[in-house]
């Protein structure tokens, strides 16, 4: 059975009532099959209503959903002979941050992804996908090595936000995420990142200064979370639907201030209804990205990434 969140109340009556049904034999001239069609069609037809007016607290909800498709869930749908690589030769290896070279749909990558976690057990070992200094210096590295080897990036964004606690602010947390950055904007080789679920400040644009930077429908993008926004300005968490809505973080809001390329469309009912569909929507889009991205020249794919971010606002200014 599925997690249903807050929202979901009317669509959890129907699905509880269908899987009470699916369990029956027909009773006198009530045919259990054609009560069974009549309750889908009332299913899809919620799902369709609610879904289609989210408001940006709700989409945040979505994008938490701890059933919706995390970064290894892509990775083993999506990418063949995979070979994860560990660590940043300096201090350690960051669990919450999985990379390694693969091949994606016979094209060989390096793809990069920060992973939530499951369960309790495989969120506490990718620490709720919040990235330590050295899970960045590792994404460094492998950015670094798909540059010498002539391979595109594929980046999976994640993450509530970097880890704050004091060991990662010790060893250099904002320098790792700026060099990260750095580093992103200085390949010569094409970076494509997708937003999957969570898009977290500066934890999430460290992976995410991509030639082109897509969403999933149901994700959020923002500098700062909606309770972190609402206890710096209400001093309350309380307040977070409203930071959400002020924040604009949804991928609509987001495509329309020219901060995203597109939106990846996600099943009805969002991505953790029907996860390998939503995995093959994002393979789809990936694909296209990098046939359109690798035709070019390498001086222009790096020209045309900087000139991206440098020029993001820049209708804003001037309206």
């Amino acid at each position: 059975m599925l997690s249903f969140l807050d929202f979901e109340k009317n669509i959890a009556e129907l699905e509880g009532k269908l899987q009470e049904l699916k369990h029956l034999s027909d009773i006198g001239d009530i045919k259990i099959a054609d009560e069974v069609s009549r309750l889908q069609v009332q299913i899809e037809r919620a799902l369709k209503t609610t879904y289609g007016k989210l408001s940006a607290w709700q989409k945040v909800q979505v994008a938490r959903h701890p059933e919706r498709p995390h970064c290894v869930d892509f990775i083993d749908t999506l990418i063949e002979d995979f070979t994860p690589l560990s660590g940043d030769r300096t201090f350690s290896d960051d669990a919450a941050i999985v990379g390694g070279l693969g091949r994606f749909r016979g094209r060989s990558i390096v793809i990069i992804g920060q992973e939530k976690g499951h369960d309790t057990d495989t969120r506490v070992k990718h620490n709720f996908g919040m990235p330590r200094p050295e899970g960045y210096r590792k994404a460094i590295r492998l950015m670094k090595l798909a540059d010498r080897f002539k391979l595109p990036v594929v980046t999976l964004v994640d993450t509530p936000g970097a880890y704050p606690g004091i060991g990662a602010e010790e060893r250099g947390q904002a320098e790792a995420i700026a060099r990260s950055i750095e580093t992103c904007l200085s390949l010569s080789q094409p970076i494509v990142s997708v937003v999957i679920g969570e898009g977290g400040s500066g934890g999430a644009i460290a992976l995410a200064a991509a030639n082109n930077v897509m969403m999933m429908e149901h994700a959020v993008y923002s500098v700062i979370s909606p309770e972190g926004c609402a206890s710096i300005l209400w001093r309350s968490a309380e307040h977070a639907e409203e930071a959400a809505e002020a924040l604009k973080l949804t991928s609509q809001n987001l495509l329309k201030l020219g901060v995203i390329n597109s939106i990846i469309p996600e099943p009805l009912g969002a991505a953790h209804r029907a996860p390998k569909e939503a995995i093959n929507m994002v393979g789809n889009s990936i694909s296209e990205a990098l046939n359109e991205l690798q035709a070019q020249d390498e001086s222009v794919v790096k020209r045309l990434r900087r000139e991206r971010f440098l020029t993001i606002g820049d209708d804003a200014l001037t309206t």
